[in-house]
């Protein structure tokens, strides 16, 4: 081995080293992952890159087909749009029934596709269950009553589910997608979540400011699943995916000691996704049955005083003309859900520019709105 050979090879055993010492060693995990399953960034098809857990449906029930089902033709202004950011589905209910789907690069009705934050509504839907089954007194249940550290802390002995929820918890934690040193990436590939979100300091006392953080998300996480000593998956099944009738079974990516990446990454499909959007907009109820409290529900769609363009966990547009709420995942997934129009949007695609507005809010989604609006 050459003198040169053998420095370049020290050079990259000392980085290696290095790496791993500072807390990234997650890194070559994703390398690993990415290199051997396909896409080498998170992708809406990566559900078989990570080990999941189950979300069984029961007595599946498909969508009522619209008169006018796939009669509707899209404006060049959306296909361009839609285009531009790889879509892999969109679906349009109209009153309830299914009005439009179209779908691209091979997936069809029947394809798992992964949420990413969508999922944090999800969690919402979730506390709200676990406070109708009595798990949970209200969304201003203490942390600390089940994670007891917390007491002990300045800050923390203050955090509410309600704090995590409307991501005002007061985290030191900056959200960050775009390089594989951030703390979201290592959330993405790590091996223990629990260990990571529980050990996230509180920087600031929670309510006081609102801050995007996918860290509240699972550490909300951890407290349904210990408040109700259930998988997020099983419960997910038990309270939302048997009831509606899904058309499809979906999953829940885990890590490796088996805790939901409740931060993200349910995999199901349009058209299932579309019918947690029906059940929000009807606000919990689900043909003639109460699923979720009413007033839980209104109460999860209210915009916060601190920011008024994000509820529970869901976004919110009151100044584009129409009022709509929607869930908001990473690379474009979203379910809009239009009370007005009696419409729900389930759009999901690739694209990791989406513009957004001053409330970072992306303006895709006021296209979607008002495109599809213009169709009814």
């Amino acid at each position: 081995m050459t003198k040169k050979w053998k420095l370049f090879v020290a050079g990259i055993s000392a980085t290696v080293a290095l790496i791993y010492l500072s807390g990234y060693g997650y890194i070559f995990k994703a390398i690993g992952i990415n290199l051997k399953k396909g896409s080498l960034t998170p992708s809406t098809d990566d559900g078989e890159k990570f080990p999941s857990r189950p979300i069984p449906n029961k007595n599946p029930k498909p969508w009522i087909k619209h008169n006018d089902y796939n009669n509707i033709l899209l404006s060049e202004r959306l296909l361009k749009d839609l285009k531009k950011t790889r879509a892999s589905s969109l679906v349009v209910i109209q009153d309830n029934k299914l009005l439009l789907e179209q779908y691209w690069k091979d997936h069809t009705s029947a394809s798992p596709l992964n949420s990413f934050s969508m999922a944090k509504g999800v969690l919402s839907i979730l506390t709200g269950c676990a406070i109708d089954d009595g798990y949970l007194k209200s969304e201003d249940q203490l942390i600390s009553t089940l994670f007891p550290q917390y007491d002990n802390c300045r800050f923390g002995k203050f955090l509410t589910f309600r704090h995590l929820l409307t991501m005002q918890a007061g985290l030191d934690w900056k959200e960050e997608y775009h390089h594989p040193f951030a703390p979201n990436s290592k959330q993405y590939f790590i091996d223990d979540l629990a260990e990571q979100a529980l050990n996230v300091k509180i920087k600031e006392m929670p309510g006081k400011k609102y801050e995007y953080q996918s860290a509240a998300a699972q550490l909300l996480g951890l407290t349904l699943k210990k408040v109700t000593g259930k998988d997020l998956a099983a419960y997910l099944s038990e309270k939302i995916w048997e009831p509606l009738g899904m058309e499809n079974p979906a999953k829940w990516s885990i890590d490796e000691k088996g805790t939901e990446k409740a931060f993200c990454c349910i995999h199901g499909t349009a058209r299932d996704f579309a019918k947690i959007g029906q059940l929000i907009m009807q606000n919990g109820n689900w043909n003639g049955k109460q699923i979720i409290n009413e007033d839980y529900c209104k109460r999860m769609l209210t915009p916060t005083k601190e920011n008024d363009a994000f509820c529970y966990m869901i976004w919110a547009d009151e100044d584009s003309g129409m009022s709509y709420r929607f869930f908001y995942g990473f690379l474009g997934q979203f379910i809009i859900m239009i009370p007005e129009r009696k419409m729900v949007i389930v759009k999901t695609g690739f694209h990791n520019r989406l513009e957004i507005d001053k409330k970072l809010r992306p303006l895709q989604v006021r296209l979607l709105t008002d495109e599809l609006s213009k169709l009814i």
